[in-house]
Protein backbone atom coordinates (compact mmCIF):
# COMPACT_ATOMS: atom_id res chain seq x y z
CA UNK A 1 0.00 0.00 0.00
CA UNK A 2 2.94 2.38 -0.34
CA UNK A 3 2.61 6.04 -2.03
CA UNK A 4 -1.85 5.16 -0.79
CA UNK A 5 -3.26 8.22 0.33
CA UNK A 6 -5.27 7.01 3.91
CA UNK A 7 -8.60 9.19 4.94
CA UNK A 8 -9.19 9.75 8.28
CA UNK A 9 -12.76 11.30 9.01
CA UNK A 10 -13.17 13.54 12.52
CA UNK A 11 -16.31 12.16 13.71
CA UNK A 12 -18.17 16.07 14.02
CA UNK A 13 -21.64 15.18 14.39
CA UNK A 14 -21.97 14.54 18.19
CA UNK A 15 -20.48 18.59 17.78
CA UNK A 16 -22.93 18.89 15.32
CA UNK A 17 -26.27 17.40 17.60
CA UNK A 18 -24.88 19.64 20.08
CA UNK A 19 -25.51 23.02 18.41
CA UNK A 20 -28.29 22.60 16.54
CA UNK A 21 -30.39 19.82 18.33
CA UNK A 22 -31.79 16.37 17.19
CA UNK A 23 -34.19 18.01 14.74
CA UNK A 24 -31.52 20.65 13.15
CA UNK A 25 -28.79 17.53 13.31
CA UNK A 26 -31.86 15.39 11.13
CA UNK A 27 -32.63 18.72 8.94
CA UNK A 28 -28.56 19.14 7.81
CA UNK A 29 -28.50 15.41 6.73
CA UNK A 30 -31.44 15.71 4.59
CA UNK A 31 -29.84 19.00 3.30
CA UNK A 32 -26.68 16.98 2.34
CA UNK A 33 -28.56 13.80 0.90
CA UNK A 34 -30.69 16.11 -1.31
CA UNK A 35 -27.08 17.78 -2.29
CA UNK A 36 -25.69 14.61 -3.11
CA UNK A 37 -28.45 13.08 -4.77
CA UNK A 38 -29.41 12.71 -8.37
CA UNK A 39 -31.86 14.75 -8.93
CA UNK A 40 -33.75 12.49 -11.71
CA UNK A 41 -33.94 9.52 -9.69
CA UNK A 42 -34.11 10.70 -6.22
CA UNK A 43 -31.01 8.74 -4.71
CA UNK A 44 -27.39 9.00 -4.09
CA UNK A 45 -25.73 7.17 -6.63
CA UNK A 46 -21.78 6.60 -7.61
CA UNK A 47 -22.77 8.98 -10.44
CA UNK A 48 -23.78 11.56 -8.15
CA UNK A 49 -21.50 10.99 -5.76
CA UNK A 50 -18.58 11.32 -8.50
CA UNK A 51 -20.27 14.84 -9.76
CA UNK A 52 -20.00 15.98 -5.77
CA UNK A 53 -16.51 14.74 -4.48
CA UNK A 54 -14.96 18.29 -4.74
CA UNK A 55 -17.91 19.63 -2.34
CA UNK A 56 -17.15 16.41 -0.29
CA UNK A 57 -12.97 17.13 -0.38
CA UNK A 58 -12.25 13.29 -1.78
CA UNK A 59 -11.43 14.09 -5.29
CA UNK A 60 -9.12 11.31 -5.00
CA UNK A 61 -11.67 8.32 -4.38
CA UNK A 62 -11.41 5.52 -7.00
CA UNK A 63 -14.41 4.57 -8.71
CA UNK A 64 -14.21 0.86 -6.77
CA UNK A 65 -14.46 3.25 -2.94
CA UNK A 66 -17.36 4.86 -4.38
CA UNK A 67 -19.29 1.72 -5.11
CA UNK A 68 -18.09 0.15 -1.62
CA UNK A 69 -19.66 3.32 -0.20
CA UNK A 70 -22.57 3.34 -1.80
CA UNK A 71 -22.95 -0.48 -1.29
CA UNK A 72 -21.79 0.09 2.13
CA UNK A 73 -25.68 1.80 3.37
CA UNK A 74 -27.54 0.40 0.57
CA UNK A 75 -29.24 -1.79 2.37
CA UNK A 76 -32.77 -2.68 0.07
CA UNK A 77 -30.11 -3.68 -2.70
CA UNK A 78 -31.57 -0.72 -5.43
CA UNK A 79 -27.81 0.42 -6.51
CA UNK A 80 -28.46 3.60 -4.92
CA UNK A 81 -28.91 5.19 -1.03
CA UNK A 82 -32.39 6.87 -0.74
CA UNK A 83 -32.86 9.09 2.17
CA UNK A 84 -33.34 6.73 4.84
CA UNK A 85 -30.77 4.66 3.95
CA UNK A 86 -28.36 8.04 3.54
CA UNK A 87 -29.07 8.48 7.34
CA UNK A 88 -28.75 5.32 8.62
CA UNK A 89 -25.12 5.08 6.94
CA UNK A 90 -24.26 8.61 8.56
CA UNK A 91 -25.61 7.19 12.04
CA UNK A 92 -23.71 4.30 11.62
CA UNK A 93 -20.06 5.87 10.89
CA UNK A 94 -20.25 8.32 14.00
CA UNK A 95 -19.86 6.00 16.94
CA UNK A 96 -20.60 8.36 19.37
CA UNK A 97 -24.18 8.86 17.21
CA UNK A 98 -25.14 5.26 17.29
CA UNK A 99 -24.46 5.37 21.61
CA UNK A 100 -26.31 8.34 22.09
CA UNK A 101 -29.10 7.68 19.00
CA UNK A 102 -32.22 6.75 21.39
CA UNK A 103 -31.77 9.99 22.88
CA UNK A 104 -31.79 11.73 19.77
CA UNK A 105 -34.62 9.91 18.46
CA UNK A 106 -36.91 10.87 21.57
CA UNK A 107 -35.84 13.67 21.44
CA UNK A 108 -36.85 14.55 18.00
CA UNK A 109 -39.85 12.91 18.27
CA UNK A 110 -40.75 15.09 21.58
CA UNK A 111 -40.35 17.93 19.26
CA UNK A 112 -42.64 16.63 16.78
CA UNK A 113 -45.65 16.30 19.16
Amino acid sequence: MAGEEEIVFEDLFPAMVDKLGAEGFMKELCNGFRLLMDGEKGMITVESLKRNLGLLGLQGMSDDELVCMVGEGDLNGDGGLDEMEFCTLMFRLSPALMKSSRTLLEEALVTEM
